[in-house]
């Protein structure tokens, strides 16, 4: 499987796994209508509770990312990619609203580009892209 659990952060588990299946749905390695791994062998794989995963899948389904299909498991939904596209779109905002504030406090265009450049070839080194976009 491709997920990996940090048991010493401070994050819940939960929380990892959940944010681990989305980015694994937004890169593709979960296409829409695939199965997502059971609860049991998720469990016996990572060394997790199985009531923990069942959080984590109950999470993405509020979020609409996947679906629970009696005796059959739990699918990916047909515009999971799509919802989480606009969702990161959404944090724009923030970043937005981010840089109005560090303007108001003085902070340089310079700088704010300079850190936004670095964060971005970070990201990209880290996913090995190999284009800028």
């Amino acid at each position: 499987m491709l997920l990996t659990i940090d048991k010493l952060s401070r994050t819940p588990i939960y929380e990892q796994v959940v944010a681990q299946l989305e980015m694994h749905i937004q890169l593709g390695s979960f296409s829409q209508d695939q199965a997502l791994p059971s609860v049991r062998s998720l469990s016996l794989e990572l060394g997790v509770n199985p009531n923990t995963l069942q959080k984590a899948y109950a999470e993405l389904e509020r979020r609409g990312l996947c679906v629970s299909v009696p005796g059959s498991g739990r699918y990916v939904t047909a515009d999971a990619r799509e919802r989480l596209a606009a969702r990161s779109r959404l944090a724009l905002g923030d970043l937005t609203d981010l840089v109005v504030k560090l303007r108001g406090a003085g902070v340089t265009r310079e700088e704010i580009l300079s850190c936004v450049q670095s964060a971005l070839d970070a990201a990209i080194s880290t996913k090995g892209e190999t284009s800028s976009s």
